[in-house]
């Protein structure tokens, strides 16, 4: 079984914990559906007061900290691969695969990742 477990985390990109506010907006919309908890090149998990449709995909913006003198802007592609009650009342986790990026945002996004955190 172990080896099962460490072939599924060797499929799965470098996760990076948002240690900053990261308020991710639906393009389509305008309207804010959750705060980054996590981002990777594959998906991110968002924190949210509603739970978002099963399989739904989204067009969405976020701001990505420390690649230059203010906040980049990013849009992603995603589709909700699962979701969950958080242990907080009124909060929902939610885990989504990007499906839909472009060559600079996946740019900025790749050196997002690679930067060292600062906790």
């Amino acid at each position: 079984m172990s080896e099962n477990i460490t072939s599924i985390d060797q499929r799965r990109a470098q996760r990076k914990r948002a240690n900053f506010t990261a308020v991710v907006t639906d393009v389509i919309s305008g309207q804010p559906i959750g705060h980054l908890g996590n981002l990777s090149a594959n998906g991110m998990l968002l924190i949210s007061a509603h739970p978002p449709r099963s399989e739904a995909i989204y067009q969405v913006s976020l701001s990505l900290p420390g690649l230059g003198s203010a906040p980049q802007s990013i849009e992603v592609g995603i589709q909700e691969q699962w979701h969950e009650a958080a242990a907080s009342p009124g909060q929902i986790w939610a885990g989504y695969r990007i499906v839909a990026i472009d060559e600079s945002d996946a740019a900025l996004l790749g050196a997002w990742l690679e930067q060292p955190d600062r906790s």
